[in-house]
């Protein structure tokens, strides 16, 4: 292959796009996912377009990909020669003063830039960068930028997961922790399940509502994680992360401490528990088919009164209980019916706006991943850590969470110049210790 060619269209590869990767590649949203991989070696960079040429491209036709408009104004998805080269950035960076410093600082400023940056729509829409500086994480870094129009994180995670091998015995598949369900009983009586059912039409109805007044009317207070420019989560993490939110609100601004503030959580719509194969996605009838199969949740975050100033553990109560009761209500799935169905009345570009706006009125996007439990690897190169965010978005912040060899990465996306992220880290430290501390003073008890 000539990695030095034009990109050439090849007019028989073509494949519809789907109506949620038209949202994300629209002219109000362009998303992109971010992840990152941290080694414990310096990268040999010669390997890299043999690996991605190898390893990356054959997964998936998208990734040798264009996004085009026919002339009825249908989006597809057209197969094109890719220069590998135009996809791969190997950054210089000016040399430190000292051994004892790291380049963590000019590894922040990189990829604060580049999640601004929009990838060019001449060429598939995604970029690797190779960082070959030490940083306080690790000896070198690759940094995947990946347009969310290619997949959701479930698909790519997938996807790049199936190019790493473990560490430790590379014949072996890599395991992920498994989600159990706790709220299972066959045996319920005549009462409960009609209890259920009338639960659920209740709390559908009222989140459904909610949701569209959300997306359309109402917005949350402006308070110091939101600006009001444009520009399964597991229940106990969620709760600290609130308890921390609040914390750094009410250090900014004590009012804050009251205003109405959500967060809009991403849910994965799949029917399955781990990653399948790479093959398996692509099978249009598989539990976890690649795509965008994901929702959104409205979360309140809890108001920092009452008897949560005293009691921290309200916090991871009250959000465990507002989690549960949505759990019980459609409105998750019925949202997905009525933007398929604006989306039929009014254009793609119309939904692409509505999710604009569902954003921009929320005060922050989270979102969570599961890693393998055993130490990757690249080409013999160790992986030390691992992380992802989200990029392209209006909002003023983003949360995402992603498990790795038995630990919990919690990564911060901010609006820069607006919120205080050292401050924010800080607070959500000090909410993880403070509930910890609350935790360990009470009795055990099984949340059901």
């Amino acid at each position: 292959m000539s990695f030095n060619q034009r990109t050439m269209i090849f007019p028989e590869e073509v494949v519809p796009v789907s109506p949620m990767g038209r949202y994300f590649n629209s002219s109000v949203l362009s998303i992109y996912i971010i992840g990152v991989l941290e080694f414990e070696v310096p990268f040999d960079t010669c390997l890299a377009i043999p690996l991605l040429n190898q390893l990356f491209l054959p997964i998936n036709p998208r990734f040798s990909s264009i996004m085009v408009e026919d002339k009825s104004g249908e989006k597809q998805w057209k197969k094109v020669g890719v220069n590998l080269k135009d996809h791969i950035k190997i950054p210089l960076f000016p040399k430190i003063k000292s051994q004892l410093e790291s380049y963590d600082n000019y590894f922040a400023d990189y990829i604060s830039r580049i999640a601004l940056e929009q990838l060019p729509q001449s060429r598939p829409l995604w970029e690797i960068h190779i960082i070959n500086y030490p940083t306080s994480k690790g000896e070198s870094s690759i940094i995947f930028k990946l347009h969310h129009a290619l997949g959701d994180g479930y698909s790519l995670m997938g996807a790049l997961f199936s190019c790493l091998q473990r560490a430790d015995d590379p014949s072996l598949p890599l395991t992920f922790p498994s989600l159990k369900n706790s709220s299972k009983s066959s045996n319920k009586s005549l009462f409960h399940r009609f209890s259920w059912i009338t639960s659920t039409a209740y709390h559908t109805l009222v989140d459904l509502g909610w949701s569209i007044l959300k997306s359309s009317v109402i917005q949350d207070d402006e308070t110091p994680i939101r600006s009001g420019v444009e520009g399964t989560i597991n229940d106990v993490i969620t709760g600290i992360i609130f308890y921390g939110t609040r914390l750094y609100m009410q250090g900014a601004n004590y009012e804050s401490r009251a205003a109405t503030s959500t967060a809009l959580v991403l849910l994965n719509t799949r029917n399955t528990e781990s990653y399948q194969s790479v093959d398996d996605m692509l099978n249009a009838k598989a539990k976890g088919p690649w795509g965008n199969r994901i929702s959104f949740l409205h979360v309140p975050i809890p108001k920092l009164i009452g008897a949560r100033v005293l009691d921290p553990l309200e916090f991871v109560w009250e959000t465990h209980n507002m989690i549960k009761r949505k759990k019980q209500s459609l409105a998750v799935p019925l949202t997905g019916m009525l933007l398929d169905m604006e989306s039929r009345l009014k254009g793609y570009e119309a939904v692409a706006k509505q999710l604009h706006g569902t954003v921009w009125k929320s005060s922050t996007v989270i979102t969570n991943l599961i890693g393998p439990s055993e130490q990757m690897s690249l080409a013999n190169h160790p992986v030390k850590g691992f992380y992802f965010t989200l990029a392209g978005g209006p909002e003023s912040l983003v949360i995402s969470m992603m498990s790795y060899m038995g630990e919990l990465r919690i990564t911060l996306k901010s609006e820069k110049y607006f919120i205080d992220e050292d401050k924010l880290n800080c607070c959500i430290n000090t909410a993880f210790h403070t509930i910890l501390k609350a935790a360990m003073e009470v009795p055990q008890q099984t949340i059901t």
